[in-house]
């Protein structure tokens, strides 16, 4: 860990301001690879990723496990529309309607937290 962040390239800095909306400013770190909870820069210097991906890597990054699981995920399918059934679709519903303890309640998969948000709203009413 160093005592300062570096200031991105003149040409990171033009590429990410002509092409992305800078809701949270222009970033002053470039990342480019992760193990656990580490992850190194383009110069490779090393940083605690303290921020977890944005709660998307809880078990960290690269994790063997969910590497091979989406490797061979991948080889399968890579994606399954909800207006199609799929095998382990099935089975994680089912899981999940059976932990919530009511054999009449349903499963409602989401794409983001905002879909999540909008559908809980629309149930409360």
């Amino acid at each position: 860990m160093g005592k300062s962040l570096k200031k991105p390239s003149r040409s990171q800095t033009e590429r990410w301001n002509s092409s992305i909306q800078s809701t949270y400013g222009t970033p002053s770190i470039s990342l480019v690879r992760g193990k656990g909870i580490e992850v190194w820069d383009v110069d490779g210097k090393k940083y605690l990723d303290l921020l977890g991906g944005i709660a998307t890597n809880l078990l960290g990054h690269s994790h063997p496990k969910v590497s091979a699981t989406i490797a061979k995920q991948a080889k399968e399918l890579s994606h399954v529309s909800n207006f199609y059934s799929h095998p382990q679709v099935l089975d994680l519903a089912e899981r999940l309607v059976k932990m919530s303890g009511d054999s009449s309640a349903r499963v409602f998969f989401c794409n983001s937290g905002a879909e999540a948000n909008e559908a809980a709203l629309k149930l409360s009413r």
